[in-house]
């Protein structure tokens, strides 16, 4: 795969559109940028920010894992991303 080139000025945007209501939210999402940020894919950026259109409390059981993707948001690259976000600390 490509990667995303994301420049500095990208990589803040995305943190910014990823920040959430919960803080558990943000500490999955924190963990997953310092370990992907510099191998991030323009897919993985599109997957990324599919999951985060959805509800904080959805966000949170699918990163535990208490849910599975299912309609529109089940593609491919979503399950890359959210397997990314779910490795253990």
């Amino acid at each position: 795969m490509e990667t995303a080139s994301l420049t500095p000025t990208d990589v803040s945007r995305l943190k910014w559109r990823c920040r959430r209501g919960l803080l558990e939210n943000d500490l999955f999402v924190q963990r997953f940028f310092h370990r992907h940020e510099s191998t991030l894919t323009q897919a993985q950026v599109e997957g990324l920010q599919l999951l985060m259109d959805l509800a904080d409390n959805d966000l949170l059981d699918l990163f535990l894992a208490r849910k599975e993707l299912s309609g529109e948001i089940d593609q491919p690259v979503v399950r890359e991303v959210l397997g990314l976000i779910r490795q253990p600390g």
